[in-house]
């Protein structure tokens, strides 16, 4: 079975004991000066489990990476200044950002960003607790500063989306009174010409009235009246 801890790493027994197969949660363990740091990667979409990155200091003030070489204390600050990257990169996203679509990516990449920049300052916090390093003060507060960044992206990126789904909403607002206006011409128009529409085909049907005698005044007449019940009606759907 791998071991989380190197085999090669003097650190105390009681640390390899705290460790099951997997590194766990970000945290830091401090025994007899000893300082060891588990710390997660940068999160990627889409990744449901966190890369693991440990860092040990020895009681002499000497710093180790798993998986690097020589001092691992520029290896702990390249890992929390790929934080500051990350989000960096996120805040010009969110800037350039115009439709819903992008926002929401961003938005999708930022939250486990910012929960992992949240834990990676506590996680140096409890490291500057337990230890006395003036390099570990410096990384507790670019830690912090990151953190900050981190969830104004995730609220700016939030803030976007709402305003363009009040946008959306206003702009359907507006589309439907728009439509509401026309329909409503639509039936003034319609209300005007019933009448004589419906008394001409009624009319207009092949069969002896008794009317086709009579002169060019009763056609008139009957138009002249359809127009009046016509602007009687119109009135009343303008009332209303």
């Amino acid at each position: 079975m791998a071991q989380v801890i190197p085999e090669s790493w003097q650190v105390p027994q009681r640390f390899r004991q705290r460790v099951g197969t997997s590194a766990g949660r970000q945290r830091a363990m401090i025994d007899a000066g000893h300082l060891l740091l588990i710390l997660h990667d940068v999160p990627k979409v889409g990744d449901d489990e966190r890369a693991p990155r440990l860092f040990w200091r020895a009681p002499d003030g000497a710093f180790k990476a798993k998986e690097s070489r020589g001092d691992g204390l520029p290896s702990l600050k390249r890992h929390v200044e790929a934080f500051k990257a990350a989000v960096q990169e996120l805040d010009e996203k969110v800037d350039r950002a115009k439709q819903a679509e992008e926002i929401y990516q961003v938005l999708r990449a930022a939250a486990p960003i910012a929960r992992t920049t949240r834990n990676l300052h506590k996680a140096l916090q409890e490291a500057r607790e337990g230890v006395d390093d003036k390099d570990i003060i410096s990384l507790r507060d670019a830690a912090g500063e990151i953190e900050r960044s981190a969830e104004l992206v995730v609220s700016d990126a939030k803030n976007a989306l709402d305003y363009l789904e009040a946008k959306a909403a206003e702009e359907q607002a507006s589309f439907a009174k728009k439509t509401a206006d026309a329909q409503h011409r639509l039936n003034l128009l319609a209300a005007l010409f019933f009448p004589i529409t419906a008394i001409g085909s009624v009319l207009g049907i092949e069969l002896t009235k008794g009317l086709e005698s009579q002169g060019a005044w009763l056609f008139w007449s009957i138009v002249v009246a359809a127009l009046i019940v016509g602007v009687v009606v119109r009135g009343s759907i303008s009332k209303s």
